[in-house]
């Protein structure tokens, strides 16, 4: 009699959780808060960081900006001292799988807060975390590293697994504090919800900075420098996102800006198709006309450099208001006024003749620089223009 043999039953691995006594605040939006406690070697475990990069579709994901190690190091230090007081909470958004069990009782609640208990599930192995910080990445990192293993930090937090809303809450969280700009230009063309007006005013200007990175019609492609440039993509570009994004933001913002006939003030609607049309081909002329120039770092060629886009940019306006960009000529047209210029042009050698004899390199990204450089260029175009072949000085 054969005897048949058992099936083996491999238990899946138990969830564990953690409980924290919190505080569930309801405001207008339909996302509470929970206010709660968690220990420095808690933190990391509970919460992930996301850092900004973007996948192989080109998308964006994530939003932290690098760790600052210096900064983190003085918070390590302060840390494992004597007398800490660590008033700064940590603001997490928490996957929906976390739970929140109100207390029972009349007294539970006084109209604005509610005590309960906050259920959080802890990742298995190769799960990541079920949480991620939105503000407090250094200090998190720090907790980790600092000697004080079960110090109690204090956290806020809300629930919300989409990335859309947690990228939100960063620019808004961070848009008084110094986030490195070229962060927190990239971030805004994938936030959907209203912004500030001061920020509203940078999302078309990045959008199209991306547009101009990633199209292969552009002349920029490849070359701008963004937060989530893998290191290969930082070895190839050359443009910081800033001076790009600068650029346009002058032309739609300025009555004299070539790109501001573009955008409706009225409706808020904007001509994206007639403002790429402009910028592609008048930089695809810009680097035409000035090919030993173009590509290069801004410590071999000043036109890839802050000042030399600023200057250029505000070119543009004077050379792009007089041309309907439809005509097929137009490429040709823009090539043949930038030629007016171009002897007098010291990008990457020699002496700007016109700016007080200053050397090619000596021009730096400062407001002082950048007005001589665009009056200079400015003027001379105009002046060839009408023909005349006198030498425009800048002082």
């Amino acid at each position: 009699m054969v005897k048949k043999a058992k099936a083996r039953i491999k238990s899946a691995p138990r969830r564990r959780y953690l409980e924290r006594r919190a505080l569930q605040v309801t405001q207008d939006g339909e996302y509470p808060l929970y206010l709660f406690t968690l220990t420095s070697d808690e933190v990391l475990h509970v919460a992930d960081i996301s850092r900004i990069s973007r996948n192989k579709a080109g998308q964006l994901v994530g939003y932290q900006r690098p760790e600052v190690r210096r900064h983190i190091d003085g918070i390590v230090e302060y840390l494992d001292g004597d007398q800490v007081i660590f008033p700064n909470s940590i603001i997490l958004a928490l996957s929906s799988k976390a739970k929140f069990i109100a207390s029972r009782g009349p007294k539970s609640s006084d109209g604005h807060a509610k005590g309960g208990t906050l259920r959080i599930p802890l990742a298995l192995d190769g799960e990541p975390p079920p949480g991620w910080i939105v503000d407090g990445q250094q200090r998190a990192i720090a907790l980790s590293k600092s000697k004080r293993r079960d110090f109690p930090v204090p956290i806020n937090a809300f629930i919300a697994d989409s990335v859309e809303i947690q990228r939100e809450q960063f620019l808004r969280i961070n848009n008084t504090k110094p986030l490195p700009r070229g962060l927190v230009t990239e971030l805004l063309p994938e936030v959907a919800t209203p912004l500030s007006p001061k920020l509203a005013a940078r999302k078309i200007p990045s959008k199209l900075c991306d547009l101009l990175n990633t199209s292969k019609d552009s002349p920029f492609f490849g070359l701008i420098k963004r937060p989530s440039s893998t290191p290969a993509q930082r070895k190839a570009s050359v443009i910081t996102d800033t001076s790009v994004v600068r650029m346009i933001e002058e032309s739609l913002t300025s009555t004299a800006g070539c790109l501001f006939p573009y955008r409706n003030i009225a409706t808020g609607e904007t001509d994206f198709d007639g403002i790429w049309a402009v910028l592609v081909t008048y930089w695809t002329a810009v680097r035409d006309v000035f090919p030993n120039a173009w590509g290069k770092p801004p410590t071999q060629s000043r036109l890839m450099h802050g000042v030399g886009m600023t200057a250029m940019g505000r070119l543009m306006d004077k050379v792009m208001g007089t041309f309907p960009v439809g005509r097929k000529s137009a490429a040709q047209l823009v090539k043949k006024d930038l030629k007016l210029i171009a002897p007098l042009c010291k990008w990457t050698s020699g002496n700007w003749d016109g700016i007080s004899g200053m050397r090619w390199n000596e021009l730096q990204n400062v407001p002082r620089h950048k007005n001589l450089l665009a009056n200079y260029l400015i003027r001379a175009y105009l002046n060839k223009k009408r023909g005349g072949d006198e030498v425009l000085l800048s002082r």
